[in-house]
C-alpha cells in the first residue's frame, strides 16, 4: 500500500490551516497553468498535509475562475492520496440548517464554462464517476466530525451551479424537486478532475444560509453568509486536524476504484497519442502511460 498523503482544498472562509508541523508555502508549477495560490506543506504526527485555498488567499478568485486542472494536478505532484474539499454551499433542505456540515455522496454538474477533463483529442480517456467519493474516506472524515463533536450529516446530492450569481427561486425550486440536498459553484469540475487523477475524494460541504427557496430567506444575506463562514471555518480546521490524526497512514485500496480509475480508462491507441498531451499527463496519468 501507498504512504497515505492528505491533502485539503478549503473554499470561502477557509484559507490557511493551522496546526501543521514546519509547513511553510511552497509553490509547485503545473503545466495546466497557475493554480489558486501556493500549497502549504506540514505534517500532523508524522502525516505528510498539503493545504490548497481554492479562491486564493484574499478570495481573489471567482467559482468560474478557478483553474481546477492546476490544482488537482499540483495536488498529484505533492503526492497526494486522499483530497478532502471543504466547501461553503446553501442549503436545499428544511432539515439542512446553517452551520451543518454535510458529507455529501453524489454530485449534478450544471456548470457551463469550465474545462472539466485533463484528456481530449490527442489522448481520449473515459473514467467511471457513479460513485463520485470515495467511502473509506469519507468513513474516516465522519469519524473525525463526531469525535470533535461536529453535527455531520452523511449523503446528499450537490448541485454544481456556475454562478457567480446565486439561484433564482424558480432554479431553487427546481433543484429541491430534482432531490439536492445542497447547492454550491466548486465542487464541479473538481471531483471529476480528481477521479481523472486517481485521488480519492470526499466533500464537507458547510451549510452557510437556507437557497432562496425558503420563504424566510429568499434573499440570500451575504453579510450573514460570511458570519456563518467564519464559524464554519473554525469547526472544520478542528475537523481537518483531527482527520489528519486518525486517518490511517498507509492508504487502503479504494473500494469504488478512485485510485485506479485510468487502468481501463485509455482509448487512443498508444501509437495514436498526442506527445504534447502526454508530457502534461505526466503527473496526472503517469502509473498507466508509465506501462
Amino acid at each position: 500500500m501507498a504512504r497515505t498523503v492528505l491533502g485539503v482544498i478549503g473554499g470561502s472562509g477557509l484559507y490557511d490551516l493551522p496546526g501543521l508541523e514546519g509547513a511553510e508555502w511552497v509553490t509547485v508549477e503545473s503545466p495546466w497553468g497557475a493554480p489558486s495560490d501556493q500549497v502549504r506543506v506540514g505534517s500532523v504526527d508524522g502525516l505528510t498535509v498539503a493545504f490548497l485555498p481554492r479562491h486564493g488567499r484574499g478570495h481573489r478568485i471567482s467559482p468560474t475562475g478557478i483553474n481546477y486542472r492546476a490544482n488537482i494536478d499540483v495536488m498529484k505532484r505533492l503526492g497526494v492520496t486522499d483530497l478532502v474539499s471543504v466547501s461553503a454551499v446553501g442549503s436545499l433542505r428544511e432539515d439542512l440548517a446553517p452551520g451543518t456540515f454535510v458529507l455529501v455522496d453524489q454530485f449534478i454538474d450544471r456548470t457551463v464554462a469550465r474545462e472539466k477533463s485533463f484528456f481530449g483529442d490527442g489522448c481520449v480517456a473515459h473514467v467511471a464517476f457513479g460513485h463520485p467519493v470515495s467511502p473509506l474516506l469519507v468513513d474516516a472524515v465522519a469519524a473525525a466530525a463526531e469525535a470533535e463533536g461536529i453535527p455531520a450529516v452523511r449523503g446528499g446530492t450537490y448541485l454544481a451551479m456556475e454562478g457567480p450569481q446565486f439561484s433564482t427561486k424558480a432554479e431553487s425550486e427546481l433543484y429541491r424537486a430534482w432531490g439536492c440536498s445542497v447547492i454550491g459553484m466548486t465542487n464541479m469540475p473538481e471531483a471529476k478532475l480528481a477521479r481523472e487523477a486517481e485521488i480519492c475524494y470526499a466533500t464537507v460541504a458547510m451549510v452557510t444560509d437556507f437557497d432562496c427557496w425558503h420563504p424566510d430567506h429568499d434573499v440570500v444575506d451575504v453579510a450573514q453568509v460570511v458570519k456563518v463562514l467564519h464559524q464554519n471555518a473554525h469547526k472544520a480546521q478542528a475537523l481537518v486536524g483531527r482527520l489528519a490524526r486518525t486517518i490511517p497512514r498507509e492508504h487502503p485500496a479504494c473500494p469504488v476504484g478512485s485510485d485506479t480509475a485510468l487502468e481501463y480508462a485509455l482509448i487512443t491507441r498508444p501509437d495514436a497519442r498526442d506527445p504534447a498531451i502526454l508530457a502534461k499527463l505526466d503527473a496526472v496519468a503517469g502509473r498507466v502511460l508509465g506501462r
